[in-house]
């Protein structure tokens, strides 16, 4: 595939995100996904503490279309190595909490409720933290999919997050916003554009902070480029007294795939050959730093250790 019809396929994908029901119709032949007893999961980082939420997960079946670079007994032998179901993945959806101080992040947002029945569980593992999302002073996005953004709003079309700023990396907006790329998408892939505007678009301009890789967002919050899975994705670096965690969004999708066989490209990767270069030169960081790191749609805690493993990653999570 060129660079061209991967960037088709992936917004595509990104359209997928957007209507969630997509998946969910096909999902109950193979029952509901398994969802953590205990929603939330703790790590202090210096005098900072970071606070994983799960938001619920779907049940995916595993088709051709899933991984995009390989063949599909492929894809299901590396499962059933790992004693995992073959005919399906659960796909979790978990944003994070930084609690600086009295300052509360909220990075990436879930589905609130406009997702299907097993998501929209952030407010209630929130509460189970001892928080509300009246308490949110900042969201920080890390990319415009629709499992990153919808959250921001409920159904009524009301703050998800009241009180809170928005802060968006400027090449992200910069791409969802710009009508000659939005002409020029596959018909099939519109929706993603319009999912984006519809969400980003009903804040006013004043509650939206656009930053550039490589900010400072607030003290001990750096945002770092990630380009690939989306125009303008970036990851998170939090770091107090010597201590750090990097959130990582969407380098990789369920890691049990490509942490494992990084150079295979999910089904939203909008630009797969830039996804797995930064896939790879992000996890050899944290593989040679063994950072403590966690990712969007990363299993239950969704919290933990990156090792080298083959010619690929292996996912250790906190007890």
């Amino acid at each position: 595939m060129d660079r061209r019809h991967f960037l088709g396929a992936g917004i595509a994908g990104a359209t997928a995100l957007t209507f969630s029901s997509v998946w969910s119709q096909a999902a109950p032949n193979f029952g509901a996904p398994m969802l953590p007893a205990t929603g939330y999961k703790r790590l202090k980082v210096g005098a900072m503490e970071v606070i994983a939420l799960n938001d619920g997960a779907l049940r995916r079946p595993l088709g051709e279309e899933f991984v995009r670079n390989a063949p599909l007994e492929q894809v299901k032998a590396m499962l059933a190595s790992q004693n995992l179901p073959t005919y399906y993945v659960d796909i979790p959806f978990t944003p994070y909490l930084i609690v600086s101080g009295n300052t509360k992040f909220l990075i990436d947002t879930g589905f609130a409720d406009n997702g299907p029945p097993t998501t929209g569980r952030l407010t209630a593992n929130l509460a189970a933290a001892g928080y509300k999302p009246e308490d949110i002073d900042h969201v920080i996005i890390s990319h415009y999919h629709g499992d990153h953004i919808n959250g921001l709003r409920k159904k009524d079309g009301s703050a998800m997050f009241p009180k809170a700023k928005l802060h968006v990396p400027a090449p992200e907006h910069a791409f969802w916003f710009d009508d000659a790329k939005m002409n020029a998408a596959p018909p099939a892939a519109k929706g993603a554009f319009e999912n984006a505007r519809r969400v980003m678009g009903s804040f006013a301009a004043d509650q939206i902070v656009r930053f550039e890789p490589g900010a400072e967002l607030a003290p001990g919050i750096r945002a770092e480029a990630a380009f690939g899975h989306t125009p303008g994705m970036c990851v998170f670096r939090v770091s107090s007294q010597d201590q750090h965690f990097v959130y990582v969004a969407d380098v990789t999708n369920i890691p049990s795939l490509f942490a494992r066989s990084p150079d295979w490209a999910v089904a939203f990767d909008m630009d797969a050959e830039m996804a797995r270069q930064t896939r790879r030169r992000v996890f050899d960081m944290l593989v040679k730093d063994k950072t403590t790191m966690g990712g969007f749609h990363f299993p239950a805690p969704a919290m933990g250790t990156l090792e080298a493993a083959g010619s690929g990653y292996q996912f250790k999570p906190l007890a």
